[in-house]
């Protein structure tokens, strides 16, 4: 069965539609339309004939005119011709503001994502008041290369180097105003002048990241000959050397030392050693701790910021950062020294002149607090010790008035407290491991300053650790300082505090 489809002649229009087929265009251009639709107009090759023409021509006026007389009604009424603007505007206002709130949504989310990223590649704030200079990134290549120092273009470089991401490096140098986590575990330890120091000790994360700082950036610049506090092949021993068989010691405390290098002397520091101002800001807070009290509220510990950053007594890197920054220090004392013709040596805060009868002491006292105080140190007013021929001369706790020796009465306490634990005095036997740290740590002090006394009591201590008189020494003993003598363990029990690091090393 054949399926027929209607030609155009067989389709037919309702009256409807040949209304508004009339009114969209005009009678005679409709009537062209349906004449060439069913057939009766001739289709003619090339260009259509001039009454065709003619016939579009009047209906496009037409239409122009009927535009025009549309218009013309318009503005006949005004009030109509104002509402209609007025909906014209309404409508393309709210298509601009719907424009305008996707335009912000992505602003706001591309942002966003920008900030994302910036964070996960850049470190661009580290709290209030030390984040100024985040956005100052170029090195001094001379400088750095000057001091053998390794060059970091940016915060990621450095965080690779330390073995450790971008966020953790933001984490440890993040400067808080009050946080519940505190990096530094803080106790106290006796000070040979009578008293409590205060250490603040880096917890391991803060630590690592401190010794990387020390092993590869601090230890490679070249310190002052005078510096021999915590140097490389330099001890008390060499401090105390140039001193002996001296007319006149003089031995000066600064008062301190380590509160008076904050956290702007310590960047300006790593600046002048060629960091940009953005490395040597980030050093310079994993370096420094800043001064705070620890409160409770509500059932947590919170610790709130109430001083400066300062270098922290405990962090390894603040002796380093301190004989760095001392050099021009170390220079000018001993130009000082040099002209009065005297030796001169610096063991951390302990600052040491000795020479001939001629050697006014008064006046050299003056001019060195001047000179400190010039480089922003002050001398410990109690710690100030003029020490003449005849008396007992002592340089960071070596006696130096002929030879290096040590202190005999602390030597007749230590033989006298060895020859108890051999004779396994009540009080002594089966000691606590802390005891044997301080018996240890003495010995080795001993052996610095003069071997042949130190190896004997190395000796006798074996002895006494294989007759199990003494427990085997502790790395969590209490620290002692070098004068600690413990004649008896009822008149010197060992401290509360078991997780205090010694200060010797056990050999």
């Amino acid at each position: 069965m054949k399926t027929f489809l209607p030609t155009m002649a067989d389709i037919k229009l309702t009256r409807q539609q040949i209304y508004d087929r009339i009114r969209e265009t005009s009678k005679e251009e409709f009537i062209l339309v349906e004449m060439k639709r069913l057939g009766f107009w001739g289709k003619k090759d090339g260009e259509p004939g001039v009454p065709e023409l003619l016939i579009k021509k009047e209906t496009e006026l037409q239409k122009e005119l009927n535009k025009l007389s549309e218009e013309k009604r318009k503005f006949q009424n005004r009030e109509a011709v104002v509402k209609e603007m007025r909906m014209k505007r309404m409508a393309e206002a709210k298509v601009k503001r719907e424009l305008n709130k996707k335009k912000r949504e992505q602003e706001r989310f591309d942002k966003a994502e920008a900030w994302k990223n910036k964070k996960a590649t850049e470190i661009i704030y580290l709290g209030e008041n030390v984040s100024l200079g985040l956005n100052h990134t170029e090195n001094n290549i001379a400088a750095l290369q000057k001091h053998n120092l390794p060059v970091f273009a940016n915060e990621t470089e450095l965080a690779i180097a330390m073995g450790i991401d971008l966020k953790e490096l933001r984490f440890l140098a993040f400067n808080r105003k009050v946080s519940e986590v505190s990096h530094y575990r803080k106790f106290y330890i006796p000070k040979k002048s009578g008293g409590r120091r205060l250490i603040s000790a880096p917890m391991p994360r803060l630590k690592k990241v401190q010794y990387w700082i020390l092993q590869n950036l601090l230890n490679k610049v070249a310190l002052h000959k005078a510096a021999n506090g915590f140097v490389a092949h330099r001890s008390i021993v060499s401090n105390a050397q140039p001193h002996v068989g001296k007319d006149l010691v003089l031995n000066m405390d600064v008062k301190d030392f380590f509160p008076s290098v904050h956290f702007k002397r310590t960047k300006g520091l790593l600046q002048q050693l060629g960091y940009s101002e953005k490395i040597s800001t980030i050093l310079s807070l994993i370096c420094t701790e800043a001064v705070t009290d620890e409160v409770e509220i509500d059932g947590k510990n919170y610790f709130v910021q109430k001083g400066n950053r300062v270098l922290p007594q405990g962090a390894p890197t603040s002796p380093a950062i301190t004989n760095i920054l001392c050099f021009s220090l170390d220079n000018r004392l001993q130009g000082l020294a040099n002209k009065l013709n005297c030796n001169y040596t610096r063991y951390a805060d302990d600052i040491t002149f000795s020479g001939g009868k001629e050697i006014i002491a008064q006046q050299l006292v003056w001019r060195i607090k001047r000179i400190l105080q010039d480089e922003g140190f002050t001398v410990h007013p109690g710690k100030i010790r003029i020490m003449c021929k005849g008396t007992q001369q002592e340089v960071t706790g070596v006696i130096v008035n002929q030879q290096l020796s040590v202190n005999r009465k602390d030597l007749r306490q230590f033989r006298a407290l060895l020859h108890n634990l051999k004779k396994g005095d009540t009080h002594t036997v089966h000691t606590p491991a802390s005891l044997s740290n301080h018996i240890i740590g003495y010995a080795n002090f001993v052996k610095m300053v003069n071997p042949v006394k130190g190896t004997q009591f190395k000796q006798s201590i074996v002895a006494l650790f294989q007759n199990n008189t003494l427990q085997m020494p502790s790395n969590d003993a209490p620290a002692s300082p070098i004068k600690t003598i413990i004649p008896t363990v009822e008149n010197n029990p060992p401290a509360n505090n078991a997780d205090d690091k010694p200060w010797w090393k056990v050999v």
